[in-house]
């Protein structure tokens, strides 16, 4: 076989070689050694060069171990041997004799002894122009290379460049897969395989803590999603920084996992998360503005709490959302009962899930009264869902439902159209029903288009805004943005729709917001009014908020009214409105019109004995 057939055998094997994706270092030297039989008394060797231009030994299966581990790390550089000044310099270098040339100045020791006389190193070049190493022959006597080995080294070169993109290609794609592009950090399909890895033997000894970014939403919204990102960043940093042989990942948005291998005991499980939280604390600058960073960390231990992957990511996430529900910012770890609460909310968000998609959720409306007079003045809608099996049930059967977002904003969608449905067909029929009010939740605030929402629903029933009243609790104006909340309930009034503060005085320095937020009307807590006949402190609280209310032009509607007694203390004590099972029990919207005409025709809705009848 003939030079040309031997070279065009060499390409075809290792051309084949990267196809097959082997190894870079067994490609690279298969080259060398098939070369090494190409070109008698020649040696070979292959050189990367990383990002920072340092080199990387891949090849040189005829020289010892010992001459790549002297090359390693090493910076190229105008006088660094025939390989660094190669791609230093980007062009091919010949060295006749390493004894003498100044380019070989304090490496030749490395060479001379393993009777290396000179030495032909020529860069490899990327498609883009750049130099991504070295392909070196070295000599057993000193002189350069023949017409053969130019060509030898011509089509090797060729073929290096080839092997190396490719490498440089499979890493990016597996970079991509396996790490998260924002952080560096092992992504969930590191996680996946880690987890599925430690839950394999037999006896699995690991903890898992789920770890979750605080309020991020609220930082992309006020801040911008760059300084969103620097907390990501920041909170990924401050996790790979962390003593301790435990694993990072980020698992999702604003989400990352940390695996424990050998953790055994809960107090392990403990002080690795209050290391975690402990790190946290320092705060950081990110374009003039303090972020603390603060993260909630739900956990479980494998053994005591699952032995398989999915049991113990379960686990870790029910401890996870019961932590940002009652602990945010601290660290709960996973326990019996958790499972079966999470397990029931699931059921629970399913079940009206499935009510939404088949219009099974409906209001029912409890009617709001004059205290002197006895007259209907307005109604609260109330959510309630109808089963499959016919049955209407309340708000309290599926409230747990309303934790989640996106449940609580689609109920409330169906709500306002239901409303807004029935207050046209009672204004049709000569209803008269001044107000009608309806709940919104912190989800309804924060997705920023609650007024466009009332507007199309009032629009498309044509009905006048001021019909409506936007009933609210103090959780969502602690919940929320306070400056996006107060612009909002702004928005509504200035279009004529009352705002009412719901379940007053059951929240955190409820005055305060009376404040910060003006509405148009307090609805005083059910709590309260239940204590007014036996409990002078009630009695007192609720006096003065009827005063408070009156001095400041804000309506006032007492919830809850049950007895006869609540009803004169109430009175006597300047309250106008009010709501309760004395009066009536939440109704469908058909028997509303029924309901006051009876009133009607039986006479004042505050009689003794009308009381008694509609209460039973």
């Amino acid at each position: 076989m003939d030079s040309v057939e031997r070279l065009q055998s060499l390409q075809n094997a290792i051309l084949e070689a990267i196809a097959r994706g082997e190894p870079l270092a067994a490609i690279m030297t298969s080259l060398c050694l098939r070369v090494e039989t190409i070109a008698p008394g020649v040696v070979c060797s292959v050189v990367a060069a990383d990002a920072e231009r340092r080199l990387q030994p891949l090849a040189a299966p005829s020289l010892p171990a010992s001459y790549a581990d002297a090359l390693r790390d090493v910076l190229s550089g105008p006088r660094v041997g025939s390989c660094g000044t190669a791609i230093h310099r980007g062009c091919a270098v010949e060295v006749t004799d390493i004894a003498t040339d100044p380019l070989w100045q304090g490496y030749e020791g490395l060479v001379l002894p393993l009777g290396l006389r000179a030495c032909w190193s020529s860069p490899i070049k990327a498609r883009d122009g750049r130099v991504v190493g070295s392909f070196a022959f070295y000599y057993r006597r000193r002189r350069g290379p023949d017409a053969l080995e130019r060509r030898i080294v011509a089509t090797c070169v060729h073929l290096c460049a080839i092997a190396i993109e490719h490498e440089e290609v499979r890493a990016r794609n597996h970079q991509l897969a396996y790490f998260d592009s924002l952080t560096g950090l092992p992504n969930r399909a590191q996680f996946n395989d880690a987890i599925a890895r430690m839950t394999a033997g037999a006896e699995p000894c690991f903890g898992l803590l789920l770890i979750d970014i605080d309020h991020l939403k609220a930082v992309n919204d006020t801040m911008g999603h760059a300084t969103g990102d620097r907390l990501i960043e920041t909170v990924a940093a401050r996790l790979a920084e962390l003593p301790g042989a435990g694993t990072a990942f980020r698992i999702g948005g604003d989400e990352f996992a940390v695996l424990l291998p050998g953790c055994r005991q809960a107090p392990q499980l403990r002080a690795a998360a209050a290391g975690i939280l402990a790190a946290m604390l320092p705060p950081f600058d990110c374009d003039g503005s303090t972020i603390i960073p603060s993260v909630t960390i739900g956990a479980a231990l494998a053994g005591a709490d699952g032995t398989d992957s999915v049991t113990l990511r379960q686990n870790a996430d029910f401890a996870l959302y019961h932590a940002k529900e009652t602990r945010r910012g601290r660290y709960v770890r996973f326990k019996d009962g958790l499972r079966t609460t999470m397990m029931r909310r699931v059921q629970i968000v399913q079940a009206v899930d499935d009510a939404l998609g088949n219009g099974r959720v409906l209001p029912h409306y409890q009617p709001i009264v004059r205290l002197d007079t006895g007259e209907i003045v307005g109604v609260e809608a109330l959510a309630r869902m109808r089963l499959d099996d016919g049955r209407i049930v309340a708000a309290g059967e599926f409230h747990e439902a309303m934790l989640d977002p996106k449940v609580a904003y689609r109920i409330s969608g169906q709500m306002l159209t239901a409303v807004a449905a029935d207050m046209a067909q009672w204004q049709r029929a000569g209803l008269d029903l001044r107000h009608v009010g309806i709940n919104f939740t912190t989800a309804d605030f924060q997705k920023g288009d609650l007024v466009q929402r009332i507007t199309r629903a009032c629009e498309r029933a044509q009905l006048p805004l001021g019909n409506l009243v936007v009933e609210i609790t103090e959780q969502v104006i602690m919940g929320g943005r306070r400056d996006g909340v107060a612009r909002t309930m702004g928005a509504l009034r200035e279009r004529g729709i009352q705002v009412a503060l719901d379940d007053f005085g059951t929240g955190f320095a409820s005055l305060t917001h009376l404040l910060d937020f003006p509405v148009d009307i307090i609805k005083i807590d059910r709590s309260f009014i239940g204590g007014i006949e036996a409990g002078a402190r009630s009695s007192v609280i609720v006096e003065a908020l009827v005063g408070i209310a009156n001095r400041l032009g804000v309506k006032i509607v007492a919830e809850g009214i049950e007895t006869t007694e609540q009803l004169a203390r109430l009175r006597a004590m300047g309250c106008s409105l009010g709501q309760g099972f004395l009066f009536s029990r939440a109704i469908p919207a058909e028997s509303i019109a029924g309901f006051i005409q009876d009133l009607r025709r039986g006479g004042p809705l505050m009689q003794p004995e009308a009381l008694a009848a509609t209460a039973a």
